[in-house]
């Protein structure tokens, strides 16, 4: 199982298919959510990519069970979310 934390804050996550979804905003490391800005301007993404930013009520809610790997720039998800 993949544990996520708040050093993947500011990674892209990335579909099966490697096709970008959006930005990782903040990460609960308790209950293992990482919170996605599914389309986020480029001020928005240059404040995440330094893990400044926080969760919004449109980001998208990615659970640790649904990452399949995660490298120093992304999170990559087995399915569709």
């Amino acid at each position: 199982m993949t544990v996520l934390s708040t050093a993947d804050e500011g990674k892209y996550l990335m579909d099966i298919e490697g096709e970008q979804i959006g930005i990782v905003t903040e990460v609960d490391a308790d209950a293992q959510v990482a919170f996605v800005e599914p389309e986020p301007g480029l001020a928005e993404a240059w404040i995440q990519s330094f893990g400044y930013g926080d969760a919004d009520e449109d980001d998208i809610k990615v659970p640790a069970d649904s990452v399949e790997t995660v490298t120093d720039s992304e999170i990559r998800v087995v399915k569709d979310l």
